[in-house]
């Protein structure tokens, strides 16, 4: 696969991924405090595609790390939210693990890139 198909790939997973997000943070519960992680980890969670769509489209090379440095964080934060989640049992443990496991591998995808952009 090169390097535009790649990219292609991973926009149309990063578009998936959202949605995913967004279906969970509808089944939190109506409380103050489901509001409040509801709000951070739709943010979070679907700010990953939108950054890596402008990624795509930047300007230079040092704009493309910085935005892939953006998906980075925000996918880490929406880790961290999944487990806050978990750790309330407001979800069935079946339905957050495979947003779990995409939300980890993506991780390591825009932690790679990174690294590689660093690296050159």
């Amino acid at each position: 696969m090169d390097n535009k198909e790649f990219s292609r790939q991973l926009e149309i997973r990063t578009k998936k991924f959202a949605v995913l997000i967004v279906k969970l943070s509808t089944a939190l519960p109506n409380n103050s405090e489901g509001f409040v992680i509801r709000n951070q980890i739709t943010k979070s969670g679907t700010s990953i595609g939108a950054n890596y769509h402008e990624a795509n489209r930047s300007r230079s090379k040092p704009d493309f790390y910085n935005k892939i440095k953006i998906c980075e964080s925000e996918t880490s934060e929406t880790i961290y939210w999944l487990e806050i989640i978990k750790e309330l049992n407001w979800n069935k443990p079946e339905d957050i693990e495979l947003i779990y496991l995409e939300a980890n591998e993506l991780l390591a995808i825009f932690t790679s890139i990174s690294n590689k952009l660093k690296s050159t």
